[in-house]
């Protein structure tokens, strides 16, 4: 089953820094183990929340706002999709994210959905 990790609210520190090129470091080693486990299937860092633009739709009328919809301390900065056997296997997973350490890894499970007209 595919489960989505999602990356809230952890540090980035400044790229080309020692800090930098050591944080990048745990996030390579966390993605090859995955890789090498054979469950990595997606991941992704996401730009910072200043580049954000939010989209709804009241009355028909889309408004847009930039930035996030909600103020928050804790901001989307990325994401992971892995191939577990079960939700405990992905929290297993989730324990091990680097940025679980000074953040949070939220697990979700994803619905899968058949689209009318795809085979699959």
């Amino acid at each position: 089953m595919r489960y989505m990790l999602l990356i809230y609210g952890c540090y980035r520190p400044e790229p080309d820094t020692p800090e930098g090129d050591a944080r990048i470091a745990e996030i390579h080693a966390f993605t090859q183990r995955c890789v090498d486990d054979g469950v990595f299937l997606a991941a992704d860092p996401l730009h910072t929340v200043d580049s954000a633009t939010t989209v709804r739709v009241r009355d028909g009328e889309p408004l847009v706002t930039d930035g996030p919809f909600a103020e928050t301390a804790e901001q989307l900065g990325g994401y992971f999709i892995l191939d577990c056997t079960d939700l405990d296997h992905a929290l297993e997973y989730a324990a091990r994210c680097p940025m679980a350490q000074d953040g949070s890894v939220e697990v979700r499970p994803i619905l899968e959905v058949r689209l009318p007209g795809r085979a699959g």
